[in-house]
């Protein structure tokens, strides 16, 4: 783990207008992805769930509960796209962390097909995955208890998702270099399908860490960071 003094190397995100005006492509495309899929989703459990109403516990047996774990009482007020450039701006993870996010949980969705993204998971999916995704690429990176304040999750939360996910996922995080390519081709294609032409580039550059190295290095608390700003309080993601 890494001093307080080594924490001040690390130059502090710009400042919000800033931000805006250089995110990363990835996340405005993944946003677009991700919005879509909720929006698909969400109209698909309403159908099925008028549809199931009438045939009791048997019906609610057919609907997948693998990510129960992640569901809240009600849809977070804070929409994908802020809520993956607030992770952006306050944790310092590389852009290429939410293209694997991305890639975690379309492995959950193939391992567990009956179960869906929708309105009630997306963020607390989003944040989980982001964060394991930089502990595997990145050489720095925040520790639980930061990415949970980002969140807007509690600290002992964030630690059971993690562990949710990974037992979901049976531990597969390794993501390849053509792996990632693939979900970067497919990401850009879904764009230009739906008619946002040249807006839908993504740096297909994937550095992973040095795979003989047994750690990977953690920040301190957020209380330890001096150079990074303090996230400002988010109001509870899921209730």
């Amino acid at each position: 783990m890494l001093t307080a003094g080594d924490c001040t190397s690390l130059e502090p995100r710009p400042e919000q207008s800033q931000v805006e005006a250089t995110l990363p492509r990835v996340l405005t495309v993944l946003s677009f992805v991700l919005e879509k899929l909720v929006a698909r989703n969400d109209q698909l459990l309403e159908s099925l769930s008028r549809q199931l109403n009438g045939l009791g516990s048997h019906g609610s047996a057919m609907l997948g509960k693998s990510l129960n774990g992640f569901h809240g009482v009600r849809p977070p007020s804070i929409s994908i796209p802020k809520y993956l450039e607030r992770i952006y701006k306050y944790t310092g993870c590389s852009p290429s962390c939410f293209v694997v996010g991305f890639v975690y949980i379309d492995r959950l969705v193939h391992k567990h097909p009956d179960s869906l993204v929708v309105s009630l998971n997306v963020h607390r999916l989003l944040v989980t995955s982001v964060m394991v995704a930089s502990k595997m690429l990145d050489d720095e990176h925040y520790n639980n208890a930061f990415y949970a304040r980002v969140g807007g999750v509690s600290n002992s939360e964030l630690n059971r998702l993690e562990m949710e996910l990974l037992f979901l996922l049976d531990f597969g995080v390794v993501v390849s270099s053509r792996v990632f390519e693939s979900y970067c081709l497919h990401l850009e294609r879904e764009v230009l399908l739906n008619g946002h032409g040249g807006h839908g580039r993504i740096d297909k550059a994937l550095v992973l860490s040095d795979p003989a190295l047994d750690d990977v290095t953690e920040l301190p608390a957020v209380e330890d960071a001096q150079a990074t700003p303090d996230p400002p309080s988010l109001p509870q993601v899921v209730d």
